[in-house]
């Protein structure tokens, strides 16, 4: 029986059919990035300080500059000067304008302080929904709370949309998940207050990262074998350009509302791919519709130019397959090797959420210019796609993914150890560090699909990477807290993880050349050697090849 590979050897493996689509999905991809890391921008917290009523008056009359205002009226740099103001009338005409304190106190830290009751200065020309609802001081919990609504809405979008997308199809899923994205940006940027704010982005949360890795399942399951580690590869560098482009747009527009709706509108156009992108036909012929599989590989035929030999036209499901097979959660724990993958996977996407973003948050990327830190630390991310490209199909995936995870694991050791004055070699060994967790994170979400049958995969892609999401909501915790007892005890924490997730690795299979696995019996004999497999594949094709002749 002819395998969705070897027909698309002869209808064209990445030929016009599927460059479309690619492009049409990297879209999809590059637009997920506002979501995941907007955060930045959206809850940008600028230098702020309290709303003292009569001192902008004051310092009108007596000609203060902005550092003498805050020299004479503000008790301190820090969370002091932001949250605490000196309980003193400043609309009394005694003040002086030399030392406005100097009557009132012999030292100036004798003043009573008090909460800022006025509201807070924010010291910029745009806002955020931190300066809009005044996430800061006593509320600054609930910008952390508004980040952890979206990755506890991607755990659970990834659960409960996996399995729809593998019980009722790719394309059914993608298209609700745009729609129900696209709205509830559009309300969030309409948002009168904090609470329906936080709603619309928990529900954005539940379906934008699921959708995201749709389309990359979309895409890895329309083109060939010697395609599928390149597209998938190329579709995560979407995801990089997003990135340079929210830069940019951020930049153009400082203003919250005006950048979410921005950032959103363009999702509504995905609607359209309603028209352009077709079922996936592995999914369709794992569910045993056969003739709508048919049809979707005749039209691929058609877009190519590519004649369907007529040998090819008829599909059976496997004898051993029997009825239409429904996902379940339990086959990703049933058998010994899915059982194993499963576990690994698991892991090894929470280390890669939490060296990615940890590494992030301990370097302090946040500067005098938010938007070049983030532009500049986006730009690392390439040389990871190309070091990736390079090595796949010369080594293979396993031992370049596992040496990623161990490389960035060893800088965060080496980090720890490195003298404060050698800045440059901390840089360095940073930089290093988060290149490693870079391909890391790309090639987990690379193999994940090529070790689950068709029937399992987006399931099992959506159930492992949901980890990520866990170590999303855990970082800021192994970060901040542990540096309060020590300030590199959290690169010892993250050196540990990486070098264990680099040895687990090397316990997975091997998937460079091979087909897509379709049943639960072909992973569980995945272990065989590539040789027998490949010589398999070659009898397998010859048969077919010899009616065409």
């Amino acid at each position: 029986m002819p395998t969705v590979d070897d027909i698309l050897e002869h209808i064209g493996e990445f030929n016009f059919f599927q460059k479309q689509t690619f492009f049409l999905l990297c879209l999809l991809s590059a637009a997920f990035t506002p979501i995941y890391v907007g955060i930045v921008f959206l809850g940008f917290t600028p230098d702020h300080r309290c709303r003292s009523p009569g001192v902008a008056e004051l310092s009108r009359r007596c000609g203060w500059s902005l550092a003498e205002e805050l020299n004479y009226t503000v008790p301190g740099p820090g969370p002091e000067g932001q949250c605490l103001r000196y309980k003193v009338d400043w609309n009394q005409s005694a003040l002086s304008c030399l030392d406005p304190l100097a009557g009132l106190a012999a030292n100036g830290s004798a003043l009573p302080l008090g909460p800022c009751v006025q509201g807070w200065v924010y010291d910029t020309s745009g806002s955020s929904i931190v300066t809009e609802f005044n996430l800061v001081c006593a509320d600054s919990w609930m910008l952390d709370l508004f980040q952890s609504a979206v990755n506890v809405g991607f755990f659970i979008g990834s659960m409960s949309i996996g399995y729809i997308a593998d019980r009722f199809g790719r394309k059914l899923c993608l298209l609700i998940t745009i729609l129900i994205n696209a709205s509830s940006g559009v309300l969030m940027a309409i948002s009168p207050n904090y609470t329906w704010m936080l709603i619309f982005r928990l529900i954005q949360g539940l379906v934008s990262k699921a959708g995201w890795l749709i389309g990359y399942i979309l895409i890895t399951e329309f083109v060939g074998l010697r395609y599928r580690r390149t597209v998938g590869i190329v579709y995560q560098v979407a995801f990089t350009v997003g990135l340079l482009v929210l830069a940019g747009v951020a930049y153009a527009l400082p203003h919250w509302r005006w950048l979410q709706l921005t950032v959103t509108l363009p999702n509504f156009c995905f609607l359209l791919y309603y028209w352009c992108v077709p079922e996936s036909p592995r999914w369709l012929i794992s569910q045993n519709k056969n003739a709508k599989a048919m049809k979707i590989i005749k039209h691929i035929a058609k877009k190519n130019g590519k004649p369907l030999p007529g040998s090819l036209q008829s599909l059976r499901p496997d004898e051993e397959v029997g009825e239409k097979l429904n996902p379940s959660f339990l086959d990703l724990v049933r058998t010994p090797q899915i059982r194993k993958h499963t576990l690994i996977l698991m892991y090894n996407w929470f280390t890669s959420s939490v060296l990615y973003q940890g590494l992030i948050m301990h370097m302090g990327l946040a500067g005098s210019n938010i938007y070049l830190d983030f532009f500049y630390s986006a730009l690392v991310e390439f040389p990871a796609a190309f070091l990736i490209i390079l090595t796949i199909d010369r080594i293979g995936r396993r031992y370049p993914w596992a040496i990623s995870n161990m490389v960035a694991g060893a800088a965060c050791l080496a980090s720890v150890f490195i003298p404060e004055d050698l800045h440059w070699l901390r840089v360095t060994a940073a930089c290093l560090g988060r290149m490693g967790i870079t391909m890391a994170y790309e090639m987990v979400c690379l193999v994940n699909a090529e070790l689950y049958p068709t029937f399992i995969r987006n399931l099992g892609v959506l159930v492992c990477s949901s980890m990520c999401d866990v170590g999303g909501i855990l970082t800021p915790f192994l970060v901040y807290r542990l540096t309060d007892i020590w300030h590199e005890l959290p690169l010892v924490v993250f050196a540990v993880v990486g070098l264990i997730a680099g040895g687990l690795v090397l316990l997975l299979p091997e998937t460079k050349g091979r087909t897509l696995p379709e049943t639960i019996e072909e992973v569980e004999n995945m272990k065989r050697s590539g040789t027998n497999k490949e010589k398999m594949i070659y009898i397998e094709v010859k048969k077919l090849d010899t009616p065409l002749n």
